[in-house]
C-alpha cells in the first residue's frame, strides 16, 4: 500500500514546509533526535543533519518492546550518512504502570524515554531534544504526546505543519529508502488494554510478525489476544494469505510460537485499532497514517 509516491498533496507547499523546518532547526544550534528508524524520524534526522551537520545526533532506544530489525535499520541509516548515533537500553519494562497496560501506558513509557534523552542532551551540552510526531498524530489518542509537551520536547514536524503523506513525498525526494516504509509502533501496542505486558507476549508477537515479513507481507500486525493471534494485513496481504499452502504454513508457525488459535481480521490492517476499546473515534481508519 506504500509502493506508490503520494500524489494527492500540494508538492510546492510540502517543499515550502521543509524549508521552514530547515530554518527552524538551524536556529536550534544542536539537536538530539529521537530516532526509531521509521520514515518520520529518518526524515527529521536527515533534515536536521543537513541543517546542523555534526550538531545533529541520533539516539535510539532498544528493549523488548522494539523489534530487533528496527534497531539494525536505524544503525545502517545513521552509519551510511556519518551521523553520530547513540543507542541505549530503555527500562520501561521496570515500570509497573507500563506493564499494567492501561490506556495511559504510552504516557509512562514516553516520559521515561524523554527523561533519558534530556539527560543525554544535558551531558553533551546539546541545545534541544526532538521527536518525530507529525500533524496526523494529533488527531489520534496518543498520551505519549502529552509527556513530550510536559517535558519540553520539540516536535519540529508538527511545528512545520507536515503530514505523513507530505513526509513520504519529501523523504522520497531526498532519496531516503524509508520513504515508503510501513508504519511501525512498539510491540506493546499489539496487546489489548488491561492485559499485562510481558516478555513472553512481546516475544511471541515479534516472532510472529517477523515470520510474516519474511514471507513477503509488508504491512502486518499480530494482535495478542491470549491464546488467539489476530492477524491484520493490508489489501494485498489479505489476498495472498488465502493461498492454501501459505495459509497452512502461517497457521503452523504461529502455533509453534505458542498461539492456540490463528485468526485473520477481515477488516485488514488499521492503525489505532486497539483504541476502539476506549470508545474513541479513530481518524486513521482506512488511511494507515499514524500507528498503534
Amino acid at each position: 500500500m506504500f509502493a506508490m509516491c503520494p500524489t494527492d498533496i500540494d508538492k510546492r507547499n510540502a517543499e515550502s514546509k521543509q524549508e521552514g523546518l530547515t530554518n527552524q532547526l538551524r536556529g536550534v544550534g544542536s539537536l538530539l533526535v529521537a530516532f526509531s528508524g521509521g520514515v518520520d524520524s529518518a526524515f527529521l534526522l536527515a533534515v536536521a543533519y543537513e541543517a546542523l551537520g555534526k550538531g545533529a545526533v541520533a539516539v535510539t532506544a532498544v528493549s523488548e518492546i522494539y523489534p530487533r530489525r528496527e534497531e539494525e535499520q536505524a544503525r545502517v541509516f545513521a552509519r551510511e550518512r556519518g551521523i553520530e548515533h547513540i543507542i541505549f537500553r530503555s527500562n520501561e519494562m521496570d515500570l509497573p504502570a507500563f506493564l499494567a497496560n492501561g490506556p495511559d501506558r504510552c504516557y509512562h513509557c514516553k516520559k521515561l524515554l524523554f527523561q533519558k534523552l534530556l539527560e543525554i542532551a544535558q551531558e553533551r551540552g546539546m541545545g534541544r531534544v526532538a521527536h518525530a510526531a507529525n500533524m496526523d498524530d494529533l488527531g489520534d489518542y496518543r498520551p505519549g504526546l502529552e509527556a513530550a509537551r510536559e517535558m519540553g520536547i520539540m516536535a519540529p514536524l508538527v511545528d512545520s505543519g507536515l503530514t505523513k503523506e507530505e513526509i513520504r513525498f519529501l523523504a522520497r525526494k531526498m532519496g531516503l529508502t524509508q520513504w515508503d516504509k510501513p508504519a511501525m509502533a512498539c510491540l506493546a501496542t499489539r496487546i489489548p488494554y488491561g492485559s499485562p505486558v510481558t516478555d513472553q507476549k512481546l516475544k511471541m508477537i515479534e516472532d510472529a510478525e517477523q515470520f510474516l515479513i519474511d514471507r513477503g507481507f509488508r504491512q502486518c500486525r499480530v494482535r495478542h489476544h491470549g491464546s488467539v493471534a489476530r492477524i491484520e494485513l493490508d489489501d494485498s496481504g489479505l489476498a495472498s494469505i488465502m493461498e492454501a499452502d501459505l495459509r497452512k504454513e502461517v497457521v503452523q508457525r504461529l502455533r509453534q510460537i505458542g498461539f492456540l488459535h490463528v485468526v485473520l481480521d477481515l477488516e485488514g490492517y488499521e492503525s489505532g485499532r486497539m483504541n476502539r476499546a476506549l470508545g474513541m473515534p479513530n481518524p486513521n481508519e482506512s488511511r494507515g497514517l499514524a500507528d498503534e
